[in-house]
């Protein structure tokens, strides 16, 4: 798999919020960030919340207020949600959705859920421990926790993954500065 497929997003957005992340991603890139997801939640899309990191993982408060004065005005000449909604602009968290295969990588030994597009043998969701990935066939491996068994998870087959918050994430979390606020 090629550099950029390391990095490609696994982008799963409908409707507006595809059109949304469409817009925005160009401009965060420019920026020096990495849009993670878009989505668009509450009554008639009441709430657009874009979610974005460093390239580093890390994302204080500050940089969601610059990101959030970047997209805002293309957002409003652009108009692409119907009505009002409030724009929200976070970092992942500490649990975290996996978007990238990189990620996959970087969060290798913990804790994560996957879900499927599709069923593997009968089954769309996995929950095991990270081990990695296999860049040249684009997949991702997991130990699944009820029986110690790995499975090859294909990237492109993944709908959503995210890492299971335990205390041995928190702790790395908070070691990498995933906190969220711009204590040194």
């Amino acid at each position: 798999m090629s550099e950029r497929g390391m990095d490609e997003r696994l982008a799963r957005e409908e409707g507006p919020a595809r059109i949304v992340a469409g817009l925005v991603e160009p401009v965060i890139e420019d920026m020096g960030y990495r849009l993670v997801r878009v989505r668009v939640t509450g009554q008639n899309g009441a709430t657009l919340q874009i979610m974005a990191e460093r390239p580093d993982g890390t994302m204080t408060i500050d940089d969601c207020e610059t990101v959030s004065r970047a997209v805002s005005p293309l957002l409003d000449v652009e108009d692409p949600m119907p009505g009002e909604y409030m724009l929200e602009v976070s970092s992942p968290g500490i649990d975290r959705p996996l978007v990238r295969l990189e990620d996959f990588d970087r969060w290798s030994g913990h804790q994560a859920r996957v879900e499927l597009v599709a069923g593997l043998e009968g089954r769309r969701r996995f929950r095991g421990v990270l081990l990695g990935t296999e860049t040249d066939e684009g997949s991702v491996t997991l130990r699944l926790d009820e029986d110690g068994e790995t499975v090859s998870l294909a990237f492109a087959d993944i709908a959503e993954a995210r890492l299971v918050m335990t205390d041995a994430l928190i702790k790395e979390s908070l070691a990498r500065g995933m906190h969220g606020d711009d204590r040194n």
